[in-house]
């Protein structure tokens, strides 16, 4: 487009919207109110609004930090999550998974958070690496100080005779040394055999 046409073209556009665009009727209108109040008066409310505001902050954050700590590895959960599945297996399974097997993984780790103290939830983190291939692991949660595996999320392929192929999401806790399946709930995939993980 040659330089003049361009020109026109901004300038016919800023003629047609002249006066569309206007500050907002209480910008407009003065308000006197304002004019016979003192500059200090002004400063000492602020100061109390910001300091209201502070003190409710530190109240959100106080009650909200479990449910932060549960938000944020839900949300890190599903990630891993949707990374094992693939390109294959995830298009198929995602809104059952959301659905069925996803507020069972919230709640298992509500259920851990539970069990330590709110600062003592800073220790721990999820891991960022889910398993391929046949492996189970989807992903585990562990302490950053100690190193060990607090609890561990697994998927595991099924195949009952004449009943094709499901997927069975379940998890293990330290409090067993890892040994029980604590079921999460089960997603039918179908009678053919499911491609593999991260595939």
């Amino acid at each position: 487009m040659s330089k003049w046409l361009r020109n026109s073209f901004i300038i016919l556009v800023t003629l047609f919207t002249f006066g569309v665009v206007t500050p907002s009727q209480a910008a407009l209108l003065y308000d006197s109110s304002y004019q016979d109040r003192s500059p200090k008066k002004d400063h000492i409310e602020f100061l109390q609004t910001e300091e209201d505001y502070s003190q409710n902050d530190d109240e959100v954050s106080f009650l909200d930090g479990r449910e932060e700590f549960i938000k944020q590895m839900v949300k890190e959960a599903e990630y891993q999550s949707y990374e094992k599945f693939g390109a294959k297996i995830k298009p198929v399974i995602e809104d059952e998974f959301n659905v069925c097997i996803l507020p069972n993984i919230e709640a298992a780790i509500a259920e851990i958070a539970e069990q330590y103290p709110e600062e003592d939830l800073k220790k721990l983190s999820i891991t960022e690496s889910p398993a391929g291939g046949n492996s189970e692991k989807i992903f585990h949660i562990l302490n950053d100080e100690t190193k060990k595996d607090v609890i561990r999320f697994h998927v595991r392929k099924d195949h009952p005779p004449q009943q094709g192929y499901w997927f069975n999401f379940h998890f293990h806790t330290y409090h067993d040394d890892f040994q029980k399946h604590h079921e999460l709930g089960a997603i039918y995939w179908d009678k053919n055999t499911p491609p593999k993980w991260m595939s």
